[in-house]
């Protein structure tokens, strides 16, 4: 995954003092499709610090997997703050990690509005036993792969603001 190249020494600091402080990480991701949990297994010994990720891309795997409200969905949209933050919390509820990363987004090239352009991404990271935090940026739009790559890289920095 040469793609991923780039963020591999953020994932494997990450991983290092996971390790050292024994933590578990668990991902619940949406637009990036896998991608975090992806960059984090490709540091050697990951297995250590990787509990599980949750690929929820479709609002019916949100609910059933990670618990998300589907009237919540429904009345916020599942690319809001709301959803993120159930997300971060269902995967908390659903996993023995102790710090878990959650993102959904509009990745393009189709899907935006004028609401939520494409490149707009909601995050939220939890530790446990501590609040929920959240973000939300709005990447340009310099395609598919360039937004999910940045989502990556901004999960990767609040999963590192945790430990």
């Amino acid at each position: 995954m040469t793609e991923l190249a780039p963020l591999v020494p953020a994932a494997a600091e990450l991983i290092a003092v996971c390790a050292a402080r024994g933590l578990k990480v668990a991902t619940a991701e949406s637009c990036t499709g896998g991608l975090i949990a992806a960059v984090l297994t490709e540091v050697p010994g990951s297995s250590a610090v990787v509990e599980r990720g949750f690929v929820t891309y479709s609002d019916a795997a949100k609910t059933e997997l990670l618990a998300v409200p589907a009237r919540l969905i429904a009345e916020v949209g599942a690319v809001s703050a709301e959803v993120a933050r159930a997300m971060a919390e269902g995967a908390l509820a659903r996993s023995q990690a102790d710090l878990v990363v959650a993102v959904t987004g509009i990745a393009g090239p189709s899907g935006g509005s004028a609401d939520k352009p494409v490149g707009l991404v909601h995050f939220a990271a939890v530790r446990r036993g501590r609040p929920v935090a959240d973000a939300v940026h709005r990447f340009a739009d310099r395609g598919r792969a360039a937004i999910r790559l940045a989502a990556t890289r901004e999960a990767l920095a609040m999963l590192a603001a945790l430990v």
